[in-house]
């Protein structure tokens, strides 16, 4: 058992198995289970997948500004560099990629469901999913065009000015913070929809 969690992969295809044994034991029960052909089945997988892209995004968004950046002032200088060329790099790597596949994701359920023209145009029915639509797709813009172009400068990763790598910094930190702001009340709408609206 320790092999499995000594390894990042191998714990991941772990849970995966874990899961095939749960649907399984779920179709063998007399449950709809694993399905493939069945069009409920690729849905449930479309809204699995955008909630796990969306737990790494937020769980990351959250990371960011709640441990992260707090942190940093406490962390003697000469040990900065740990986090700003091999931590910060790689978390926000999977944070970018994690924002664009819970908008693709999550487009693909609006889509399997019938419901994403009616959301995006804020109709009667579908007005809480459409907000947080519109709200998860300006802070996925907010990650690939503001956050992520500004912390390339302020991680040294593009060359700039100290004057510039110091208001690169400030934007990314803003920029984050609004996302942080807008996380609350978007999960809520998503949260919402689910359970009859508002």
């Amino acid at each position: 058992m320790g092999a499995i969690f000594q390894s990042l992969s191998r714990t991941v295809i772990a849970g995966f198995v874990l899961l095939l044994v749960i649907l399984a034991a779920v179709t063998a029960m007399g449950g709809k289970g694993f399905a493939p052909g069945e069009a409920y089945w690729w849905a449930l997988v479309a809204r699995w997948l955008h909630i796990t892209f969306g737990v790494m995004w937020i769980g990351l968004l959250w990371y960011f500004n709640f441990v992260q950046m707090p942190s940093m002032p406490k962390i003697p200088d000469e040990q900065k560099p740990a986090i700003s060329k091999v931590i910060a790099p790689t978390a926000l790597m999977w944070f970018r990629h994690a924002a664009l596949w819970t908008v693709i994701t999550g487009l693909t359920v609006a889509s399997m469901n019938g419901y994403v023209m009616k959301a995006l145009m804020l109709e009667a029915g579908s007005r809480a999913i459409g907000i947080g639509m519109w709200m998860a797709l300006i802070m996925a813009f907010n990650v690939w065009f503001i956050i992520w172009p500004n912390q390339k400068k302020a991680l040294g990763i593009v060359t700039v000015t100290p004057e510039e790598k110091a208001k690169a910094a400030r934007t990314a930190m803003l920029a984050s913070r609004f996302n942080t702001m807008f996380s609350f009340p978007m999960l809520f709408c998503m949260a919402a929809q689910s359970h009859g609206g508002f």
